[in-house]
């Protein structure tokens, strides 16, 4: 984890110099400032952990420094160090929010223990803040479900990984699969549950602004940045960053992100101070990583540093012992949300369900299972509310049930079966689904370009939620 950053604040050389001294002796990152201006544009510039301030600075009063620190961070700890001990000085620091108060000349036994105090005081509420907002029982690895061999394995890695301090996990699998809620396991059930989780789809942001969403940038790095902000490495330091779809991140980035996780450290744009962080990352696609390296796609010595533990998350097609199980999870979390009693699938329900292929995996289970809810009336789920797809899925899925099937083998099964139109509709919506509506892999998968997939979209009116009227949109 990187070293806590404590600013001081004094217009004495000579005792910044000791204060400096001591607290880098105590293992502590120092900033300095010498008046309130300066003060004030380092503690916005650096974010420090702790500011021990001097109470009268040649500019100004330290009184109204730690006003003005306030008003930026409520929850920032401040020291109020001063010669002039008077009561009103120290009640007036205390009232404003100071942690302590320390005179001159400094005991540094209890500077260390004041500055010991106000950090971990710091941590702890931050903490706090975490854990009431992400309960580690909501991605508990009950969550998992599954009692196939190949998620009883799954598990049992999972669980491995999250007890362990492997830096880097990859995570691969089809869209759909429950890639993100592994990486909230591993991180909510390891010894980093207390520090944040941070996703980033590296699908979903442009290249241009992937650098700065990741790194953070300062002030004046470039036209629109007003003001600075943190990246999600700074973000997430002393958690977990989870890389979705990584296999979209340009090359040039994957170099940054290599020397990054290689050396723990790494710089805002536009900045010229290394930031140390301490990080695990995960890193998920639906992509065979290994094959991309080959086609030269993805960095292999990128990908050689992220597969401390590799682990691949079987389609559903392929344990179908677990369909009728995740369905099962899913009506029961369904029943609470939605207020209702629905006991379980009905018969004919669970045959459909077990010859369906699910090519949009446990995403596709959940939101056909939701939909069927809003609307069922009766004790079970029946077919009644089911997707015309999973009632004839051999009119809708004649030729989908592999992403690696040529488009010319797709196109030569349909043929006869239906109109050219409705066949191009189905390849590009099928395509689509299959890569979790992800387009530029759509386009690749069809062998067309990104602007023709997103022109047929339009055309056709297609959209990520199924046809039905009023059915669950993907999540």
């Amino acid at each position: 984890m990187a070293r806590s950053k404590i600013l001081i604040v004094d217009d004495e050389d000579l005792l910044r110099w000791s204060l400096r001294t001591k607290l880098e002796q105590w293992g502590y990152e120092t900033l300095e400032a010498e008046t309130a201006k300066h003060a004030l544009h380092v503690f916005a510039e650096e974010t420090p952990d702790l500011v021990l301030l001097d109470i009268k600075l040649p500019d100004g009063s330290g009184i109204d420094v730690l006003q003005k620190i306030k008003e930026q961070d409520p929850n920032a700890p401040v020291i109020i160090i001063t010669a002039n001990t008077t009561v009103d000085n120290a009640v007036a620091a205390l009232r404003l929010g100071a942690f302590d108060f320390i005179c001159k000349p400094i005991n540094y036994g209890e500077l260390e223990a004041a500055v010991r105090n106000a950090l971990e005081a710091s941590r702890l509420r931050d903490t706090l803040r975490r854990v009431q907002s992400f309960p580690k029982k909501r991605f508990s690895f009950d969550m998992i479900v599954g009692e196939s061999p190949q998620m009883k394995e799954l598990l049992a890695i999972v669980k491995r990984v999250a007890e362990s301090e492997a830096s880097c996990v990859v995570l691969q699998g089809e869209s759909g699969v429950g890639k993100d809620l592994i990486a909230k396991a591993i991180h909510y059930q390891s010894r980093r549950a207390d520090f944040p989780f941070v996703a980033v789809n590296c699908a979903a942001i442009p290249e241009t602004l992937m650098e700065t969403e990741l790194f953070g940038h300062e002030k004046g790095a470039f036209t629109d940045a007003r003001a600075q902000k943190k990246g999600v490495f700074e973000l997430a330091d002393g958690g977990t960053i989870l890389l979705d779809e990584i296999g979209e991140l340009p090359l040039g980035l994957q170099a940054k992100l290599l020397r990054v996780i290689e050396e723990q450290q790494f710089r805002r744009v536009g900045g010229v101070r290394n930031i140390s962080v301490d990080v695990r990352i995960i890193a998920s696609s639906n992509r065979n990583l290994e094959e991309e390296v080959k086609e030269g796609r993805f960095r292999a010595d990128l990908f050689y540093r992220l597969s401390v533990v590799q682990i691949t998350i079987p389609p559903l097609r392929e344990r179908k012992e677990d369909i009728l199980l995740i369905a099962e999870h899913l009506i029961k979390s369904f029943n609470v949300k939605m207020k209702k009693n629905i006991l379980g699938l009905a018969p004919e329900t669970k045959r459909l369900f077990l010859e369906y292929h699910w090519p949009g995996n446990v995403r596709e289970l959940k939101n056909t299972i939701e939909h069927a809810m809003i609307f069922e009336d009766s004790p079970y789920l029946t077919p009644k509310y089911l997707h015309e797809r999973i009632l004839r899925p051999s009119a809708h899925s004649a030729g989908f049930t592999r992403k690696d099937e040529n488009p010319s083998a797709l196109l030569a099964n349909l043929v006869g079966k239906l109109t050219l139109e409705d066949v191009e509709r189905d390849m590009i919506r099928h395509a689509l689904e299959m890569t979790g509506w992800n387009q530029t892999r759509a386009a690749d998968l069809l062998g067309i370009s990104r602007d023709a997939i997103r022109y047929k979209i339009k055309k056709y009116k297609l959209t990520r939620s199924p046809a039905l009227p009023g059915e669950a949109r993907a999540v």
